[in-house]
This record gives C-alpha cells, structure tokens and sequence, in this order.
C-alpha cells in the first residue's frame, strides 16, 4: 500500500520525524456499486505541525458521495466515516515502523544499488 506525504524523505528523516510527534494515519472508505462494495484506505504520513483533519475531510465527503448506495450498510459507513473524522484517523504509526525495520535497505558495493534483505 502506498504511503502519501512521506516523497524524499529517508528512513532516518523518518523516525527523527516520528520523534518530534508524526504520525501515520490511516483512513479507510468505500466504493458501492449497485449491490457490490469495496473498501480501500490510505495511508498518509502527517507531520507534526500538521493536522490530519484535512485528509479526514476528503475521505469523509469521498463516502459521503460514493457509499451510500448500498442499503442499509451505506448510510452506516458514512457515519462511521464520520467518526474517523472526529477520531482523527488510525494511527498506524508503530505497524508501519516495524514493518520499515524488518526491510531495512542495505547498501551492496558490488551490486551498486539498495537491495532489501
């Protein structure tokens, strides 16, 4: 899954970040098509002079416009976007953490790139 707001910035940048208060933040949402329904989230990596109310208020008009089509979860999904948004999202912070120390990228000088051990 992909991590937005984390572009140019090294593993390093991103912990000495995480210890000055950032955060990753999750925010699910749906996608309803006639009887079908479809869950995604992103991921946003929200620093920390930053609020996470504007990504929460982008998910939240994204289910309020493509949920509610699926009676009777949809409205359902819509409020419960509404409570992410209240909530300020999933903090995923420490998942994300961990899985960034298992692929931990090495440097390799006879191969002449990053490999992921």
């Amino acid at each position: 899954m992909k991590t937005n707001n984390t572009e140019g910035l090294t593993t390093f940048e991103i912990n000495v970040l995480i210890q000055q208060g950032a955060k990753f933040i999750i925010f699910p949402y749906s996608i309803s098509k006639l009887v079908k329904r479809i869950r995604r989230s992103n991921i946003y990596f929200v620093r920390p002079n930053e609020y996470a109310f504007k990504y929460a208020l982008k998910h939240f008009f994204l289910n309020l416009s493509l949920s509610w089509r699926v009676f009777p979860f949809g409205p359902i999904y819509v409020i419960k976007s509404l409570f992410y948004l209240i909530r300020g999202g999933n903090d995923y912070t420490h998942i994300i953490l961990e899985d960034l120390d298992d692929n931990k990228p090495t440097y390799n000088p006879d191969l002449q790139y990053l490999k992921y051990t």
